[in-house]
């Protein structure tokens, strides 16, 4: 029996390590396509999500370094939400702390290069064109609080989609009428398609945006 409804997010703790972040290590050997010789259904399938991925961020952005890094931010992602709907595997990204780690690197990264390097530029964006006198400085406000909460923004709505999703499921899990049990696994099993559809699109969101964000450096 749960003692709250969120400890199913609780990673099972031992005397030497938390046993759940291994998943987030685990990957390593999940995403390397050079384990065989020939190539499998699950590489395969990987390279089309990847060159599906490099379209869409060549579309926003052309930095070809920054995007072979958001293309295995993507997978990393999207594996990790993926492998989370497996009975009895934690999901790293449902905590705060794994997608701010994801996402607020990369901004800093950002932010650090592009304030040193084009500091004119930078200031410059701050203040959108024809923007009427008596509110440039509360533009100005606005543009740097908006700037500021970007990483915020991107992990907190990783995190509470993931865990949505997982609470929905959680709480038909512990309906035990046997008399409306066929319809709570139908409902199951569409939501878990709903959440793997989730879990592809989350990451999506996660990478684009990162790449619109890349996008603005001059």
């Amino acid at each position: 029996m749960l003692t709250n409804l969120f400890s199913s997010f609780d990673p099972s703790t031992t005397l030497f390590m938390q046993i759940n972040w291994i998943m987030l290590i685990l990957l390593l050997m999940i995403l390397p396509n050079k384990f065989w010789f020939m190539e499998s259904r699950i590489s395969m399938k990987k390279l089309i999500l990847k060159n599906f991925i490099e379209k869409e961020m060549k579309f926003i952005y052309f930095n070809k370094q920054i995007i072979e890094n958001l293309k295995s931010m993507f997978m990393f992602i999207l594996t990790l939400n993926i492998l989370g709907l497996t009975p009895y595997v934690f999901t790293p990204s449902s905590h705060l702390s794994v997608s701010l780690a994801l996402g607020l690197p990369m901004w800093i990264s950002l932010m650090t290069y592009s304030w040193s390097n084009f500091t004119n530029l930078m200031f410059a964006h701050l203040l959108p064109l024809s923007t009427p006198t008596l509110i440039s400085p509360f533009m100005i406000l606005v543009e740097s609080i908006s700037n500021l909460i970007r990483p915020i923004s991107l992990s907190v709505r990783l995190t509470a989609n993931m865990i949505a999703g997982h609470l929905l499921l959680t709480l038909l899990g512990n309906i035990n009428s046997v008399k409306s049990i066929w319809m709570i696994l139908i409902i199951q099993m569409i939501m878990l398609m709903f959440e793997m559809a989730v879990a592809i699109i989350q990451a999506y969101v996660f990478t684009i945006l990162m790449t619109m964000y890349s996008s603005e450096i001059p």
